[in-house]
């Protein structure tokens, strides 16, 4: 483990400054964690931000985004030496990374997946889309879960679930907008297996009933990882269920209502109204705290690696003797008010 820090209160109001600028949401909610959290948390988004910016501002220019990539993963490698370049965002995440243990394959894997959307890169097969699913969603998850000290296997593998879970929705509802700009993330084998051409489509995407059909079977393929993840949540304190189930059902009401659409989403992207936003609140918050529903499940075989990194480090750590987290109740909780408030927050925003 790193045994020095490095950012200063100027890079940490750096970090919570480019949160400010990048997600309005994100920004208004840092303000319910605690503070021993609320740092972290937005140390970890600062970095992820400005990586995903490095690559989508690096320009067409051949090799760019390659070079890009490469000084991103020298900026990782040498966080986890411990000697952080002179920039903000790697002197906050090296205190995240010396403090709460975050395994580097995470955030690796996480690089992996912003080289794959560079690459323009399609998928075979679900299995494929898992695989993407799993770096640029499963890892915040594993993240997260690392942060919050949540570090066995099942609660991993059940937040890798959730992560892929929620890019599978973000991928049924943007269908139409990824085809427009070149980019296709449905698997390729199920779209054939409705009759539709790949290469065809993308050059002149156009809702019909086959397309539909695909978005369809994406959806259900999501609902049965929202399920999986109930598992972990069920096995969180009874005083923890309920915000972490209402994030879980709001994020998945996309599909939703995506469907209510007639699972058109080429023409219009779906949005979830705010008044059903809030008629799902309270029965879903009623449901979480009396129903729990804890079932033992593997990883998703394309998480496994994720959930073996937390496993393992936070194996290592306690043979170690590190400083370690706190406990599971006071990590979680800050994301459990988060998203029960979030839409309250972002209201009184827009207002």
């Amino acid at each position: 483990m790193l045994k020095t820090y490095h950012a200063s209160a100027a890079d940490l109001a750096a970090c919570r400054q480019l949160l400010r600028t990048g997600s309005r949401s994100f920004y208004a909610a840092s303000f319910l964690l605690p503070q021993r959290i609320r740092d972290p948390a937005i140390a970890l988004y600062a970095f992820c931000r400005i990586a995903d910016d490095a690559i989508d501002c690096a320009g067409d220019e051949p090799g760019a985004q390659t070079r890009a990539l490469a000084e991103l993963h020298h900026r990782l490698d040498s966080i986890y030496d411990g000697e952080p370049i002179d920039e903000y965002t790697d002197r906050a995440l090296a205190d995240v990374v010396r403090c709460f243990g975050i395994p580097k394959a995470l955030l690796e894997a996480l690089l992996e997946g912003f080289e794959w959307d560079a690459e323009g890169r399609r998928f075979e097969d679900i299995s494929g889309v898992y695989d993407y699913s799993a770096r640029v969603a499963g890892t915040v998850g594993a993240m997260m879960a690392a942060l919050m000290g949540a570090r066995s296997t099942q609660l991993v593998a059940r937040a890798c679930d959730l992560g892929v879970a929620m890019q599978l929705t973000n991928i049924a509802r943007d269908v139409g907008e990824d085809a427009r700009n070149g980019r296709l993330y449905l698997p390729m084998s199920w779209m054939r297996e409705a009759g539709i051409d790949p290469e065809a489509w993308l050059k002149e995407p156009v809702f019909n009933d086959a397309i539909a059909g695909v978005i369809g079977r994406l959806l259900r393929a999501a609902d049965t990882l929202y399920v999986r993840s109930d598992a972990g949540i069920a096995g969180l304190p009874m005083g923890c269920r309920a915000g972490i189930n209402a994030a879980r059902y709001l994020y998945a009401e996309i599909g939703r209502q995506v469907e209510r659409q007639g699972l058109d989403s080429i023409s219009r992207r779906a949005v979830v109204p705010g008044s059903r936003k809030v008629q799902l609140l309270a029965p879903i918050l009623g449901t979480a705290v009396l129903s729990p529903r804890y079932v033992s499940a593997p990883p998703l075989d394309e998480t496994r690696f994720l959930v073996d990194a937390v496993v393992y480090s936070a194996h290592r750590s306690s043979e170690e003797d590190a400083e370690a987290p706190a406990g599971l109740g006071g990590r979680v909780i800050w994301v459990l008010e988060l998203f029960e408030q979030l839409e309250e927050r972002e209201r009184a925003l827009t207002n």
